[in-house]
């Protein structure tokens, strides 16, 4: 499994059998292996989660199994063949790949993709989205709705590892930027993090590693 990092919260894994790329919005694709089948999956329709020009790319860079799967919020166009899911579902994929929604604290979906022994989560935009000047109410009701989705996914592991998760980090929110993902990390079992969202200030990482040493091993910088 290799991973590459496109941008914002974009990112390709290839695996011996075929690719993953989530929450294309733009950005360089590297080289790819034509032959290998690609699963191109957008957790919600913001603009920086989801492009549809992607497929045209793909298609010109002579890819030959296109696969997508999209949040059902997308409004998907008329010449993409996908799989519209929803939250808080099970899905097989046809390449025998389980892959499980887990619902956002914002819009869309969290995606985990089991393959083959081999698990990949990625957020979307389920974050602990606590912002000052928030009332109390609803930045409690935040924390309470992100912390039932992470003990889903939890439960749903089982006390297996995410090989590779993808997990906000936005420096936007200021002196909450961790909370999301602190809490992710002290309740879900995964080989390596990679912090994402985080609006080309990639210096958040190495201030979250600082103030984090015993994450060091585990989170992985993009840049």
């Amino acid at each position: 499994m290799t991973t590459t990092y496109i941008r914002h919260s974009c990112f390709l894994i290839e695996t011996t059998t075929c690719y993953y790329l989530f929450d294309y919005e733009k950005g360089r694709l590297p080289a790819m292996d034509v032959t290998k089948p690609i699963f191109v999956l957008s957790s919600h329709a913001h603009h920086d989660h989801y492009n549809p020009d992607i497929f045209t790319m793909l298609c010109e860079q002579g890819m030959q199994a296109i696969y997508a799967i999209l949040s059902s919020d997308i409004v998907v166009p008329a010449e993409v063949d996908v799989m519209q899911v929803s939250p808080g579902k099970e899905y097989c994929l046809c390449l025998g790949q389980r892959l499980t929604t887990l619902r956002s604290t914002d819009v869309g979906v969290a995606f985990l993709i089991e393959d083959k022994g081999e698990i990949f989560y990625h957020a979307g935009d389920l974050n602990d989205w606590v912002w000052e000047g928030e009332s109390d109410a609803y930045n409690e009701q935040m924390t309470r709705d992100y912390r039932e989705q992470i003990n889903l996914l939890s439960k749903h592991l089982n006390g297996r590892t995410i090989d590779a998760a993808f997990v906000v980090l936005d420096p936007r929110q200021e002196k909450h930027y961790d909370r999301g993902l602190c809490y992710f990390l002290e309740h879900v079992s995964a080989a390596k993090v990679y912090p994402m969202h985080y609006w080309e200030k990639p210096e958040v990482i190495d201030t979250f590693i600082n103030t984090h040493p015993e994450y060091k091993e585990q989170i992985q910088k993009t840049e």
